[in-house]
């Protein structure tokens, strides 16, 4: 009886601090939602959301399976319409050795199917992911005062900035995805994100995120948002 043919694996490559490099292939990848420490700031979110007529959630924090090939280190995303944003997150990734990263990421997030289903749009546009990460171990102590930072378009106008602090930590995720069987080479997990800041105009043609450190850098992602062709239908 002929297999049943496997999909090609999406295969991500990040440079370590120490100039070594660290290959994941994506297995599973997850998007966490709502996940702030502080309920404020989660209601906070919850009502950017509602003012795009997106309904909140029967629970929090959430957490969402999206296809793995969507875990992508582009430098463009193409949207079908003009109400598509990012989100500044961070990502934990366990690398096909079994070391845990972090790295930064960009959800983009489909705003108009999201109004129908979170799910759903999570499924819609890729996860962008940095280029470079640093070893959990090394750097599990001082997480929450890493500083994450979001931006739009071509004059990067800041849109969102908070510590790590303010979101739920990787170990309560690790801890999640060890109750689930999931805490294995190929997983790729995104934290959340951390409130916008209003005025600014999310529905921008670049978005941006990074991570600060002060001991280990930056580690950034930037792309454009490339509008595709009209359809004809």
């Amino acid at each position: 009886m002929p297999t049943e043919p496997q999909p090609q694996p999406t295969v991500l490559s990040f440079e370590l601090p120490d100039g070594s490099r660290s290959t994941v292939t994506v297995r599973r990848l997850l998007n966490a939602g709502y996940a702030g420490r502080d309920q404020a700031e989660v209601k906070a979110h919850i009502d950017e959301l509602a003012e795009l007529g997106v309904p909140g959630p029967s629970t929090t924090p959430t957490l969402y399976p999206v296809s793995p090939y969507l875990a992508q280190q582009a430098d463009a995303v193409d949207v079908q319409h003009a109400r598509t944003s990012g989100e500044a997150e961070w990502a934990l990734v366990i690398d096909d050795e079994g070391r845990e990263l972090i790295t930064c990421a960009c959800d983009h997030t489909d705003r108009q199917l999201e109004t129908h289903g979170v799910a759903w749009s999570k499924n819609a546009s890729p996860d962008v992911l940095g280029r470079r990460a640093w070893p959990y171990a090394q750097i599990a102590d001082r997480l929450d005062d890493v500083m994450m930072r979001g931006w739009v378009g071509e004059g990067r106008t800041p849109i969102q900035e908070a510590p790590m602090s303010t979101l739920l930590a990787p170990g309560y995720w690790l801890d999640v995805l060890e109750g689930r069987g999931e805490r294995e080479p190929g997983t790729v997990l995104l934290s959340g994100t951390i409130t916008m800041a209003a005025g600014v105009d999310q529905f921008a043609s670049a978005w941006g995120a990074s991570l600060e450190d002060p001991e280990l850098g930056v580690i950034s992602v930037e792309y454009a948002v490339r509008p595709m062709a009209e359809p004809i239908d």
